[in-house]
């Protein structure tokens, strides 16, 4: 960021709330599992297990108490946060490629003989943003007989890239019509070239506030998918599966829901916060 930018940013509060909630996720996913003493998969019966088989509540041995297995919700948690950051984090990334890459062809085509290809990709578009999205994820959840993190990236990945696309066609149509750009056709620069060259590097922009608004989109369908028992199989601690573990438990213990629910608010929050945030800073005419 430049120095103008920085400071608009700095004096977003909203932005930099934002900005702090997602290093506190970032912090969690990178250390917390060295920081917490307790193993997510492994049931402790000896001090997570109360009156009547029902789990824990706080105590100095768990600090958030124990799941319905006697698991230490604390290290659930924290272990949750990685695999929703890390799957949100390639997922987004695996989708701003697609989308970028759609999203330009689409615009180096708008004007030209090629036209047609603009209409092709954009009807693919207008097709897929036709769908819900979070039905479209769960759909091809649903499909897969078993789901790993690698699917789930590939799952989220590939549906993901549809509004990016639309956000970078329109930015580069836009580009393309600018005097440094006409001046590089006038010169006999190859139209990809002209892309590459003086198109996408003044898509970074765009590109940074699409991207953290897409990580806030896939934390929550990460969830809702683990939430299905769609996503990452059990055992593996995720915020989603911790949710639908604890719905059952609502009534005599809401902790087992509220402790995973604070942490998908907080993340989807702090991105969607930070998204906006670098938003108003880079563009700030347009907010």
């Amino acid at each position: 960021m430049s120095s103008p930018t920085l400071q608009r940013f700095l004096r977003n509060r909203a932005a930099c709330i934002g900005a702090g909630l997602v290093a506190l996720l970032g912090s969690i996913a990178m250390i917390g599992p060295w920081l917490v003493s307790h193993d997510p998969d492994v049931s402790d019966f000896a001090h997570g297990q109360a009156a009547l088989g029902m789990p824990a509540g706080p105590s100095r041995y768990h600090w958030l108490g124990t799941d319905t297995l006697c698991r230490d919700i604390l290290s659930r948690v924290v272990f949750g946060a990685r695999i929703s950051l890390s799957t949100a984090l390639l997922a987004t990334a695996l989708a701003i490629a697609i989308g970028t890459l759609v999203g330009l062809v689409a615009g180096s085509t708008h004007d030209t003989r090629l036209r047609a290809i603009d209409e092709l990709l954009m009807r693919v578009v207008d097709a897929g943003l036709s769908f819900p999205y979070l039905l479209l994820v769960m759909a091809l959840g649903a499909a897969l007989d078993r789901t790993d993190l690698t699917s789930m990236v590939i799952v989220l990945g590939a549906t993901g890239w549809l509004g990016t696309s639309r956000v970078v066609r329109a930015k580069a149509i836009q580009l393309r019509q600018l005097d440094f750009v006409v001046a590089a056709r006038a010169l006999g620069q190859r139209p990809h070239v002209i892309m590459l060259r003086h198109v996408l590097p003044n898509l970074t922009g765009p590109l940074v506030v699409t991207t953290s608004a897409s990580v806030a989109t896939m934390i929550l369908a990460e969830s809702v998918l683990s939430y299905l028992q769609v996503g990452v199989q059990p055992p593996t601690a995720t915020w989603g599966r911790m949710l639908r573990d604890g719905q059952g438990f609502f009534t005599a213990d809401p902790r087992l829901v509220i402790v995973p629910a604070i942490a998908i608010l907080l993340a989807v929050l702090g991105f969607n916060l930070l998204g906006e945030g670098l938003r108003d800073a880079l563009d700030p005419q347009g907010s």
